[in-house]
């Protein structure tokens, strides 16, 4: 079992930076890729950049590449995500989700191998 809860959502300029936590609670977090996901009113869950246990092997999505990094201090069990030169398409509901697989090499990227979620931060970019 793990409890996730995001924080760091708000409202910001485009171009502006915002960093996201995802504090977790649970002794078998270390062993567990971590995914970001954003959704949009009205759309499906999408994932934005993942890390594996280590922290070794990320994933991102084209939108978010060079503007995004993921990263994770497993000694505070905590998993982060730098958000810079931000757009208005990045507005979303951001969710930190734990996929269960102990020990992954990669990052899967469906919304349907991840077992938990936390509750969401809201990121709303301006125009």
């Amino acid at each position: 079992q793990v409890a996730l809860v995001e924080f760091g959502g708000g409202l910001v300029q485009t171009g502006g930076s915002l960093r996201l936590s995802c504090a977790a609670s649970g002794d078998t977090f270390t062993t567990y890729t971590i995914g970001w996901f954003r959704q949009a009113p009205g759309k499906g869950r999408e994932m934005i950049a993942g890390v594996t246990a280590s922290g070794r092997n990320t994933h991102y999505a084209d939108s978010v590449k060079g503007r995004f990094t993921i990263s994770r201090d497993n000694a505070r069990e905590m998993v982060y995500l730098e958000m810079n030169s931000l757009k208005p398409e990045d507005t979303g509901v951001y969710y930190c989700a734990a996929n269960n697989a102990r020990y992954l090499l990669g990052v899967p990227t469906s919304p349907s191998r991840y077992n938990y979620w936390g509750q969401g931060t809201q990121v709303t970019v301006s125009s």
